[in-house]
């Protein structure tokens, strides 16, 4: 049996500053750490200064969404697969795509046995920039039977696909938990066959904020119906994660984890 601790989406330095300083403890409470980087670079991407920081703190692999090429760092990072543990999304079509769109590790569990985990990327299509189908992506890649216990983290707008990804691979996938919205849901379940699945585990960034920005760039667009620079907004932060218990390839437990600065880098709540 092993513990994998997922963290959403990282935004921006605020996202970075509280990672970095409540990582560390969070990791001695689990045998994997899997973070969401996706927008750890300002809002946009990720950069060798965001992951060498999440790398410091403890995570053990580090997944992208629809913002992973924004930054040039991103393309050597991709090809030094044994420095730096990143799975890109898996569903683009092009096979000379840079990266992995999934990993195998060997994780030692609490007894110190070795067990195979899969990370798997992949991104959805309603209301995004066209890509391959990722259930037909997932359901090649899982014809393989090196994978172990596997878990995908779906980045997607759209809760119905997101969803509809989650049941499709209920029995054959440990979890599936979304990202890119930003907004923890509450939805934390156990499906039938015993996959783990939550619409979005939350992001990691400012906690006053709109879904990461100043709210000022938004509600300007908003109200005058023309583009408006966004900034990554500051001060206190917030930090979202999933803790998914698998055995056997199965997801026996899953618990939703916030944490909330009462300021700026100071305090805050748990569970």
């Amino acid at each position: 049996m092993i513990r994998v601790l997922f963290v959403g989406d990282v935004f921006g330095q605020p996202g970075r500053r509280v990672l970095s300083a409540q990582l560390p403890q969070l990791r001695k409470t689990a045998d994997f750490v899997i973070v969401n980087m996706e927008n750890a670079a300002g809002g946009f991407g990720l950069h060798r200064d965001a992951a060498d920081a999440a790398l410091r703190a403890g995570a053990d692999c580090m997944t992208l969404g629809n913002h992973a090429w924004h930054h040039r760092d991103i393309y050597k990072l991709l090809l030094d697969e044994v420095n730096y543990p990143i799975v890109r999304p898996l569903n683009y079509a092009d096979p000379g795509t840079p990266g992995l769109g999934w990993r195998t590790f060997e994780v030692r569990n609490a007894q110190g046995k070795p067990e195979r985990l899969t990370v798997v990327n992949v991104l959805g299509r309603v209301f995004m920039e066209a890509v391959s189908n990722p259930f037909r992506a997932m359901d090649e890649l899982l014809e393989r039977d090196d994978l172990g216990s596997v878990f995908v983290d779906m980045h997607a707008e759209a809760t119905s696909e997101k969803a509809g990804l989650a049941w499709h691979l209920d029995g054959r996938v440990a979890a599936v938990i979304g990202t890119h919205t930003h907004v923890p849901t509450a939805d934390t379940r156990i499906l039938p066959g015993g996959t783990a699945f939550q619409s979005d585990v939350g992001f990691t960034g400012p906690h006053d904020s709109i879904i990461g920005s100043d709210p000022e760039g938004p509600i300007q667009r908003f109200v005058t119906e023309r583009p408006h620079r966004y900034a990554v907004a500051e001060g206190r932060a917030e930090l979202n994660a999933v803790y998914v218990q698998i055995e056997w390839g199965r997801a026996e437990a899953i618990e939703r984890y916030r944490y909330v600065e009462e300021t700026e880098g100071v305090g805050g709540m748990g569970r």
